[in-house]
């Protein structure tokens, strides 16, 4: 049986330099002893008190991976599943090629009652989703970047350099550079969108009949249960269509589930 990675002080320093940096006022010193005081509690097993400070954090605004990492962990000592996969899901998408998220993610999605089969995806589909999921948002931007400041580098040896073998290489490589910029671009672009507008949701009530229509009294077509994550396709009232993993969609109210 997998265990959950357990580490509530994963990444502390860095944290804390970066709310610090970020906030730059009295809120953070406000931030510094909430998450300390977090901190200790988990550490005594206090899982609810935990979970209390964690969320007075979230409210002022911040976000972090490893804020999300230590309420996901927090939420699933708590064995509050649907919780502990929310935000272990808002980490990954801060921070999509951290290993330990990804595992938790894992360790929570095999106690869930609901065993979804993926439907495979076509090779390039899966090939693109693999490269893009390399770096964060940030990460693709400065890739750009700096390939941008090369790209410019290679013309201007391109343009100006006296020596023949020099400009063929500048020009030619410039191509190369200027794919990588275009392409990290849109990586970044990918990525940004995803975290700021995700459709996705993790179902929270403990059993839910999906629906044929938006409807009440439209067929059951099965039943899915609390902490699997669906994609929202669209929304009538406080009707929203869903599919999940295999492909299965319908619809199920509003109220029944938390977007990432």
């Amino acid at each position: 049986m997998k265990t959950l990675i357990n580490k509530p002080y994963k990444y502390t320093f860095a944290f804390l330099l970066i709310l610090l940096i970020y906030l730059g006022n009295l809120k953070a010193q406000d931030n510094y002893i909430t998450l300390d005081k977090a901190n200790n509690e988990y550490t005594k097993g206090n899982y609810q008190n935990a979970i209390d400070l964690y969320l007075q954090i979230v409210k002022t605004g911040y976000e972090a991976p490893e804020l999300y990492y230590n309420l996901g962990n927090a939420y699933f000592k708590s064995n509050s599943l649907p919780y502990a996969i929310l935000y272990f899901e808002k980490a990954k998408k801060l921070n999509p090629t951290d290993e330990d998220i990804e595992y938790n993610i894992k360790v929570v999605n095999n106690k869930l009652i609901d065993k979804i089969d993926i439907v495979p995806e076509l090779f390039y589909i899966r090939w693109w989703k693999a490269i893009n999921s390399q770096s964060s948002a940030n990460g693709w931007a400065l890739i750009s970047i700096i390939s941008l400041c090369i790209f410019l580098l290679l013309v201007a040896i391109y343009l100006f350099s006296y020596k023949m073998l020099l400009r063929k290489l500048g020009f030619s490589f410039s191509f190369v550079f200027l794919l990588i910029t275009l392409l990290a671009l849109n990586f970044s672009f990918i990525q940004k969108r995803q975290s700021t507008n995700s459709n996705e949701a993790i179902v929270f009530s403990p059993s839910v009949s999906v629906k044929s229509s938006p409807d009440a009294n439209s067929v059951d077509l099965f039943v899915i249960h609390e902490g699997i994550k669906v994609e929202i396709t669209d929304n009538i009232g406080d009707w929203s269509e869903m599919k999940i993993a295999n492909g299965s969609k319908g619809w199920i109210k509003k109220e029944e589930y938390q977007k990432i």
